[in-house]
């Protein structure tokens, strides 16, 4: 099991490749679901059973031209990632996993700051967008402690599709946060 440890300041930062397709999978997998993920405070645990995402949408956004899946590592360990998509205009922030043994030790922090630094200053953008389950308003209210706003346009969880996880809840949907990044 890991412990918190403090944030190292020898973070590696790359592009995720097809053959870091399956421990990507694994990580994010362990920060939200399962009882590995109830370790950390980013689980879905009690909101979702089954899986968050798969080998196939891991892969579709490393391959996608425009997305990347930017991959962090410490020595040699993949510690954490986070999914940056240009989309009209903005960029989209998604797919953002830490090792639940890590949480709360600032790494979440770095990763996030590199990911809009990259968004800025490799790709031009002005404004950082991402959605979050409306219930999770712990993780909404650390999201708006990093400079992100709550925009009220939610859309709707999509239920059925298990590709994205069994909700244990029938009123799940997700809002819509922004942050400037100028």
């Amino acid at each position: 099991m890991d412990t918190v440890e403090p944030l190292a300041t020898d973070l590696t930062f790359r592009n995720a490749t097809a053959a870091d397709v399956d421990a990507l999978v694994a990580l994010i997998e362990s920060a939200y679901r399962g009882d590995r993920s109830r370790t950390g405070w980013t689980t879905e645990a009690h909101l979702l059973e089954g899986q968050r995402t798969d080998p196939e949408g891991v892969r579709t956004v490393i391959e996608t031209p425009g997305s990347r899946l930017l991959t962090v590592q410490r020595d040699g360990e993949t510690v954490a990632c986070c999914q940056l998509e240009r989309r009209d205009g903005h960029a989209y922030f998604g797919m953002f996993a830490v090792r639940p043994g890590l949480q709360g030790a600032g790494l979440g922090k770095a990763v996030i700051a590199e990911a809009e630094r990259q968004a800025r200053t490799e790709w031009g953008m002005e404004e950082m967008h991402m959605t979050v389950i409306t219930a999770r308003e712990d993780l909404i209210a650390w999201y708006e402690r990093r400079g992100y706003r709550r925009t009220g346009r939610t859309s709707p969880f999509p239920y059925g599709d298990e590709r994205f996880g069994v909700p244990l809840r029938a009123d799940l949907a997700f809002e819509l946060l922004v942050k400037e990044l100028r």
